[in-house]
């Protein structure tokens, strides 16, 4: 029996051709010919099965047989802000197991102690994309451009806010229990600084702006072992 093939085809429903990315796996790759079956992503919540309706050295046609919505296994929206390393590899490794588990929204944030202060977006972009068809995913998270620690905090936002942090003269309460706590299908954002951690003034910034004061466990963690365990810990409290 076949591995099924899945590939990510935006509005899928409404398109006929995989995009020249995705056409040249399909060609070159994995040598699919007329008639073959794929399954098609459209990263907002459906999979469609689907038939090689025409190929040829540049172009793979396809033909839906069969929708097939799916049931998200979370509820709410889980949205992570994080302050990218200077080891941009780690940031691409924590988009996509982040992706593998399961969560909606990524932000990178310029702070005080940043070590970075560009990140091409569109390169975690692809590998978030690879990630949601690896890990058969029906919602593609969306990957924003990094912005200003203090825009970020100013801007609305449904549900709870978190900031993790290791101060301990500003009081934490434990994230994980605040969320095991309660039942309501409630947004989540949660933000984690760079290697140097927030500013003690971002900490208090961020608490001033409705953002409650968390830790992510006993242990002190590598940034991206953070937004990690910080997105797990979302997913696991709000899993259907």
């Amino acid at each position: 029996m076949k591995e099924a093939r899945y590939f990510y085809v935006p509005d899928a429903a409404s398109q006929s051709e995989l995009s020249p990315d995705e056409a040249v796996h399909a060609i070159r790759v994995l040598r699919l010919k007329t008639s073959d079956e794929l399954f098609l992503m459209d990263g907002e919540g459906s999979f469609f099965r689907a038939e090689v309706s025409e190929v040829n050295s540049k172009h793979c046609f396809y033909a839906i047989q069969e929708p097939l919505p799916q049931e998200k296994t979370w509820r709410g929206r889980i949205h992570l802000a994080i302050a990218p390393t200077k080891n941009i590899d780690r940031m691409e490794w924590l988009a996509e197991k982040a992706t593998e588990v399961g969560f909606d929204e990524i932000s990178f944030l310029d702070c005080q102690f940043s070590e970075r202060r560009q990140l091409r977006a569109d390169r975690i972009g692809k590998i978030v994309v690879a990630a949601m068809k690896q890990s058969r995913k029906a919602w593609l998270p969306k990957v924003n451009e990094m912005v200003s620690f203090r825009k970020f905090i100013q801007q609305p936002r449904d549900g709870r806010r978190f900031i993790a942090h290791c101060y301990e003269e500003v009081e934490r309460r434990d994230m994980f229990t605040l969320l095991s706590a309660e039942s309501a299908a409630e947004d989540v954002t949660v933000l984690v600084g760079p290697e140097g951690d927030f500013s003690i003034d971002e900490v208090r910034e961020a608490v001033k702006s409705g953002y409650e004061s968390v830790t992510l466990g006993t242990s002190r963690l590598r940034t991206e072992t953070a937004g990690l365990a910080a997105v797990m810990m979302a997913h696991l409290t709000r899993r259907i």
